[in-house]
């Protein structure tokens, strides 16, 4: 770990109302919207080395399979990371929660066999930068998995998310935007989408504009080129 990029990175993002509402609703969406079980298959078949980034409260953590040596787990706001770090206490496999931004990560180059981003990409402040933080932590073949949601299809509802991305949303979720597209993030970064599917969250009747998601892995290919 580079120090000056963690002390960088500590206090990076303070969203302490947004932590402490989205702690609560997270938990409850591991059952009730069915997230739990998607979290089981964006990490299956993982092993060695692994970097996640933006860990929030550790949900990820109780679904790392055996295989996997240690888990970085990376996130910026204190009050979420205080619960990672009680989530990685109770882990099956090694967890170790660090302060940190996507855009500066704390880590080694190629130093993991995978990455996780579940439910983050929507929320960082700079996309690009921190896929190419990505691509730089992986090691050549090695996995992104994602879980993210993002930019509807249609014509009415990318509009409305448009919008509210340009106004409340933001303020309201903790940096959170609706109409950033990940696939297209990813791809643009240089990885290799291997699979993916689209999927919605359930919304109880009410279509929420962060309904819309995608799973999928991605992978830094061998051959030199991208991270920009």
């Amino acid at each position: 770990m580079t120090e000056s990029r963690a002390e960088a990175g500590r206090d990076a993002v303070h969203h302490p109302w947004f932590a402490r509402f989205y702690a609560r609703l997270s938990v409850r969406a591991e059952t009730g919207a069915g997230v739990g079980p998607l979290r089981r298959e964006l990490l299956d078949g993982l092993s060695g080395r692994v970097v996640e980034i933006g860990a929030g409260n550790g949900l990820n953590f109780p679904h790392y399979p055996a295989a996997v040596s240690e888990v970085v787990a990376v996130e910026p706001e204190r009050v979420l990371r205080r619960l990672a770090v009680e989530a990685g206490l109770r882990a099956g496999v090694p967890v170790d929660v660090v302060p940190g931004a996507a855009e500066a990560l704390p880590v080694r180059s190629e130093a993991f066999d995978a990455a996780v981003a579940s439910l983050v990409l929507c929320s960082v402040r700079d996309v690009r930068r921190s896929l190419a933080e990505v691509w730089r932590v992986l090691k050549p073949g090695g996995e992104l998995r994602f879980l993210e949601h993002g930019r509807a299809r249609g014509r009415v509802a990318p509009v409305v998310q448009r919008g509210l991305d340009l106004t409340v949303w933001p303020r309201l979720f903790g940096g959170c935007h609706t109409a950033r597209d990940p696939l297209d993030a990813i791809a643009a970064a240089g990885f290799e989408i291997v699979a993916f599917r689209r999927l919605r969250l359930p919304d109880r009747g009410v279509p929420l504009p962060s309904s819309p998601c995608v799973l999928g892995v991605a992978r830094r290919p061998y051959a030199s080129g991208g991270g920009a």
